[in-house]
């Protein structure tokens, strides 16, 4: 398999650079969309790592969590997403919209994450899987993901 070039980049100004060609741009345009959709409709099992409990054990307090910070998290959420959708096309980004990135793309993961069950020990499937175009979604994102801590990394 060929190796994949880097896809983002921090450039001697600070600035971040996309290099993302047109089919990643496309797949990418369409995915936080559809995620802020889902976060407006009503809530879904394959959400819920996005709004993990804060108080598992004890029910009175995980709903009081929820009516404090619920409406914050979903805003941080949905922010990320924009952020994301709305620089897509742009050729360099500043550490603040690359730490959106960062955030829209692990929301991404762990959406998808959720709806392929993946676990720390899973198995790819094989390329007749159904599944594994999903899979494939998922490993590219995990990849972008790293690529947006790297940079950011190098700043520190």
């Amino acid at each position: 398999m060929a190796r994949l070039g880097r896809r983002i980049r921090r450039n001697r100004k600070g600035q971040f650079e996309l290099r993302l060609p047109p089919q990643e741009k496309e797949m990418l345009r369409a995915l936080p969309g559809q995620l802020l959709e889902a976060l407006e409709a009503e809530p879904s099992p394959d959400l819920r790592r996005l709004f993990p409990p804060a108080y598992s054990q004890d029910p009175e307090a995980e709903s009081e969590y929820r009516q404090l910070m619920g409406g914050e998290l979903l805003e941080r959420h949905r922010e990320a997403l924009r952020v994301m959708a709305a620089s897509l096309d742009l050729p360099q980004l500043d550490e603040g919209q690359l730490t959106a990135w960062l955030t829209g793309l692990n929301e991404l993961r762990l959406v998808l994450g959720t709806r392929l069950d993946v676990t720390e020990d899973q198995r790819l499937p094989t390329p007749d899987d159904p599944r594994a175009p999903v899979f494939a979604l998922y490993g590219y994102l995990s990849w972008l993901q790293e690529q947006a801590v790297e940079a950011l990394s190098e700043t520190l």
